[in-house]
Parts: C-alpha cells; structure tokens; sequence
C-alpha cells in the first residue's frame, strides 16, 4: 500500500476531462497543490475559500503557472457557520449538474478555546460540523452521480496522524463531549484540533457504512498527508517561544514533507485508478504515506458504537441548528 515514493500526479493520474470536483480550502498548501493536479489532468475544479481576494490570487497564481486543459472556478464557502456550509452547496447545486469528486480539505488547525456561534467551539464547528453539512448538501448529486454510467464518485476527508494523540474514551453525546477543552493537556489546542479530526475520520467510515448499505458505489476516504510544512504548523511555531520555534524548524527539515508532496494522498485518493480497482480496500480507510497499510493510528476509529454515538449527535445539533439534511 506505499505508493507515495513513486507516486507522481502527472503520470499516475488518468485524464480527468468532463469531471467536476470540489476541493475546500483550495487557496493554499495542499489545497492549493491538489486542485493544481486535478485541474492540470482536464479536470473542472471548484476552489472551495471563504475569502475573495485570496481565491482569485490563488486562481491567478494556477493559471499563471498552467492548468492545462483544466478549469478552476472559485467557491465562496464558509465553514465557521452550518447554515454557510449549506448555502454554499446550494449555490454549487444551481451551478452544475453533476459532482464527481469532493475533497474536504479546509480546516481550522491550532486556534484558541472559543465558542463563537451555536456554543459550539469554533475548531469543531469548522472541521466538523461545517464539513459534514457541506458534504451532505451535495450527496444527493454525488449519489445522482454515482448513477451513471462509466462514473467513479468519491468522497476525500483529510485528515491528521495527531489523532492518535486523543485519549481512550473519547465520546459525542451531546454538545458539552464536543467541546471539550483538554485544558490539562500538554498541548490543548493541538489535543482540541486532532479530536476534531478524529470525529471527522470516525464519521468517514459510518457514512461509507451507509452508502453501502444503500448499495451507493460512492468511495469515502480519510487522508492523511503525514507530517507537512503547512502554514497553520508555521504560524503556530511563530508564536510559540525561541525553543518551540528552532525544534519546528528542525523536525521538519528533517520529517516534513513539502505542501506539493503533502498533496499527493489527496490527490492519490480523489483520482487514481487504484482505488476503484481495489474499491473494498479502501472503502472508508485511513490512507496515510507513512504507513504499510491502511489502518488508522487510533483504534476508537473503529468503535461502531462510537460510531452511532456521534451520528446520532451530530443529527440532533445540526437539526437544532436548522441546517440537518436526512439524505442518507
């Protein structure tokens, strides 16, 4: 299952024309460089970005470097509130009238403990509960895309390895688990963004087991890029003392990988023929470069009780919040 020290997007890669993806937070680091191999293959990628200016400097910065026969187009999506998150797939909805790839790339990384809206803290609002009414307000057209004929539909929730670090016994009852600050933690803002992570990879498998108890040939994957020289880990560092920032520095001269290469399991995962070909293996897996196989670095990913627990949950506050979509 290591394919990432070949692996090359411009070789590997079949010809994507007539294809429509979306990929969130495509303004810059992995997104950037994913919906860069997407669109280079024919592709006609949407830039999922809450800010303007930086989704058209980022479009400019694609065309001026080549997308070949590919197209980007700019998303407006905001995933700080739900009801954005569901507006957002309804303007997709009256643009196009088919999705063959999603790829839930944006993420909050290593903020402070705030609960902006909702009383739910931001991390979790943006990492999961934005994300998950997103990609339900465009099954139905993926499901509808599914349909067809010669179509291969997938679903690509990237992830983080830091998952490993939420303690046993994690749960989603009700808002109060979700927002759960780790104030004893070494470290709890990283502790708060990777239990986010892990909702969001727990869910990955339960949407997979509802897609195909439906017989719904849609592929869901959790990716995991491994250790990247991002600009949240950058900005992070920077604000940390002079220690903090020279270690950072070291590990990932040593470890990290760059955005480009970062890029890869994402795009590995929304595109290439190995996948379809090997569809039971990688029905709702953990993809990660760093490892042999596709095993997640923390066994409550595999707890269906869990499972259910934060199905269920994520139901009852998405449907306090107005936003909940029961389409699958």
């Amino acid at each position: 299952m290591v394919f990432f020290e070949s692996f090359n997007p411009e070789k590997d890669i079949p010809d994507l024309t007539g294809k429509v993806i979306i990929v969130t937070g495509g303004n810059a680091g992995i997104g950037f460089t994913a919906v860069k191999h997407l669109a280079k293959r024919g592709a006609k990628v949407y830039l999922g970005a809450r800010s303007d200016d930086k989704a058209k400097a980022a479009i400019e910065r694609l065309t001026a470097e080549g997308i070949g026969s590919g197209e980007v187009h700019y998303l407006n999506l905001d995933l700080s509130d739900p009801k954005l998150a569901k507006a957002a797939a309804e303007d997709f909805l009256a643009k196009e009238t088919r999705l063959d790839v999603l790829v839930n790339n944006a993420a909050q990384t290593l903020i402070p403990y705030k609960k902006t809206l909702y009383d739910i803290q931001d991390v979790v609002l943006v990492n999961y509960f934005g994300t998950v009414t997103f990609t339900l307000g465009l099954l139905p057209l993926l499901e509808k895309t599914a349909k067809e004929s010669g179509t291969d539909v997938r679903i690509v929730n990237v992830i983080t390895t830091g998952i490993k670090l939420v303690p046993a016994g994690k749960r989603f009852r009700n808002r109060e688990d979700f927002n759960e600050e780790y104030a004893k933690s070494y470290f709890p803002k990283l502790t708060r963004y990777t239990s986010s992570k892990l909702a969001v990879t727990i869910w990955t498998r339960e949407l997979q087991r509802r897609l195909d108890e439906k017989e719904i040939p849609i592929i869901v994957i959790a990716s995991d890029p491994g250790g990247v020289h991002t600009d949240g880990n950058k900005n992070y560092a920077r604000q940390q003392n002079a220690i903090v920032s020279r270690l950072y520095i070291a590990v990932s001269y040593l470890f990290f990988r760059s955005a480009e290469k970062g890029s890869y399991g994402s795009v590995f995962a929304a595109a290439s023929p190995k996948v379809r070909e090997d569809a039971k293996a990688y029905r709702g897996a953990y993809l990660n470069p760093d490892r042999k196989n596709l095993k997640a670095p923390n066994p409550q990913v595999y707890d269906q009780d869990l499972a259910k627990e934060l199905w269920q949950t994520t139901k009852t506050l998405l449907t306090e919040i107005g936003v909940w979509q029961d389409v699958i």
